[in-house]
């Protein structure tokens, strides 16, 4: 069969599900032992996609993980990560603390009860969730917290790397994966940030009814709006494989020349290292498009695309073994996570079999809630045609223009010229219970004082942030308030918006 054939074939079949998916009147039946089955393979996929890809986060920015490195996967991998590194594994512990709080609270549980669960959990956050966390102690609640205004990082990676829950919990109702994704996605991100775990999350529950890759990834794309830069880039990624359906390398280098450029995150602008969400839904996009249904194969992929190489085939393995299911996930990882289903997750006292067992639980109730019927041995789940969510961008009308490097004692003023300014700072040594307190001057006016804490748990990751400036001259100069000698506080770049 030609590639036209092949195209053809499989564009009649897509449609033919969505005709019976989302048909009012009827829904899709299945056992409760195949549910099951498929809420396990979420969770397993992702802790096995995690941990294959462990070793080569972030080393591998602005290039692929060329076929000549082999990634290795020796007996015991998940063991010696629960042992030795148990931080690997954020994005399932993230998940564990929102899939708690529905378990205590309810499936109406207030948006206030997950922030202040996040933000006083005792694990270390990074980049946008720790900003957030910063937010939240500080009174600033959802959803500014996690705003482009209020959080440098609101375009990163973070909730698509949490969002699972969403989707695990409402199998096949893309609407409502995305309707709990709004209040908790908005405690760390907004714009394209948020969007990463909206799409994560509608792909999940699509792959819950569903056995066609293309399909899922095509329908559950309609939940985003189409004017959105992180729509037009996954729209590129189905068309790039299209039209290289062999080639995924090919792929990966359109969507760098294109979309490789981050303008948010402070560390990664003018830089090789991107945790962009956009950058790296594109990754967990081609190893799903690209592994053609086969589980090595896909998280392979998505962890050779680089950059945030084990959220990416973490949440591409979550995703098609929820299609596949626990069942079908090659003996190869299974004997690895088999040593660990009953251990807790680092900073929680939830383990996999834990997990199983309440997400069914909440599924069921979402299912029920949802239209759908429950009875002894199986359940009726009501499809739903995607609506796409509303349109919100971040870091608009800006452009990076320049980092000014400081390394200059916190007194010293800096002039610079642009639209806003990211000032990043720096302690000698952390870990004490000391606060500095800081006063920003922008243009010889006190614009914020800011409190920086020197401990890692509570930090603040930039020391100061203000956009939609007169793109004209400023000086920018800051007072520190209650100096100490037990630290030293040095201002160390300015980055600069045009």
């Amino acid at each position: 069969m030609n590639m036209f054939m092949k195209s053809f074939v499989r564009t009649i079949f897509a449609l033919s599900i969505s005709v019976i998916l989302l048909s009012c009147n009827s829904g899709v039946t299945i056992s409760k032992e195949t549910l099951l089955d498929k809420i396990k393979g979420a969770w397993a996929g992702q802790a096995i996609g995690c941990t294959y890809g462990g070793p080569t986060e972030f080393r591998y920015c602005e290039r692929v993980i060329d076929d000549s490195i082999t990634i290795q996967w020796p007996d015991g991998y998940l063991k010696y990560y629960f042992d030795n590194s148990p931080g690997l594994y954020d994005d399932v512990y993230m998940d564990l603390t929102f899939v708690n709080v529905f378990e205590k609270l309810g499936l109406d549980a207030p948006t206030e009860a997950f922030a202040q669960a996040f933000a006083h959990a005792p694990y270390p956050l990074w980049h946008a969730n720790q900003q957030a966390r910063y937010n939240i102690l500080h009174g600033i609640m959802p959803p500014q917290s996690g705003s482009w205004e209020a959080n440098p990082h609101a375009d990163d990676i973070d909730f698509q790397i949490e969002a699972d829950y969403a989707g695990i919990m409402s199998p096949g109702m893309v609407n409502t994966a995305a309707y709990y994704c709004d209040s908790i996605g908005h405690i760390m991100n907004y714009g394209d940030g948020w969007y990463g775990g909206v799409y994560v999350a509608a792909m999940y529950a699509l792959a819950f009814v569903s056995d066609d890759i293309q399909y899922v990834v095509e329908e559950a794309l309609k939940v985003i709006p189409e004017q959105s830069k992180y729509h037009q880039c996954m729209s590129d990624i189905i068309s790039w494989h299209k039209q290289h359906p062999a080639d995924w390398k090919a792929t990966w280098q359109l969507c760098q020349d294109k979309w490789g450029t981050d303008i948010g995150c402070p560390d990664g602008v003018f830089s090789p290292f991107d945790i962009d969400a956009t950058i790296n839904s594109a990754y967990i996009l081609i190893g799903l498009l690209y592994g053609e249904k086969d589980f090595e194969k896909t998280i392979d992929i998505s962890t050779r695309c680089g950059q945030d190489s084990d959220c990416n085939p973490a949440s591409a393995g979550g995703i098609l073994a929820t299609m596949l299911g626990y069942s079908n996930i090659p003996e190869k990882f299974m004997a690895n996570l088999r040593e660990v289903e009953d251990r807790a997750f680092a900073y929680t006292d939830i383990s996999l079999n834990k997990v199983y067992r309440m997400s069914m639980n909440q599924a069921l109730q979402v299912i029920s809630r949802n239209g759908g019927k429950i009875s002894e041995g199986e359940v009726v789940i009501r499809p739903q045609k995607p609506q796409a969510v509303r349109l919100e961008q971040g870091f608009t009308d800006l452009r990076p223009k320049e980092r000014m490097r400081c390394g200059t004692p916190i007194a010293t003023p800096q002039t610079f010229i642009g639209k806003g300014v990211v000032a990043g700072y720096s302690f000698d040594r952390w870990g004490t219970d000391y606060v500095a307190k800081v006063a920003v001057k922008l243009d010889n006016e006190v614009v914020e004082t800011v409190e920086l804490p020197n401990n890692q748990h509570d930090r603040r990751l930039q020391l100061f942030h203000k956009y939609g400036l007169s793109p004209s001259t400023h000086t920018i100069s800051f007072e520190w308030l209650n100096p100490t000698d037990d630290v030293r506080l040095t201002i160390t770049d300015l980055l600069i918006y045009e």
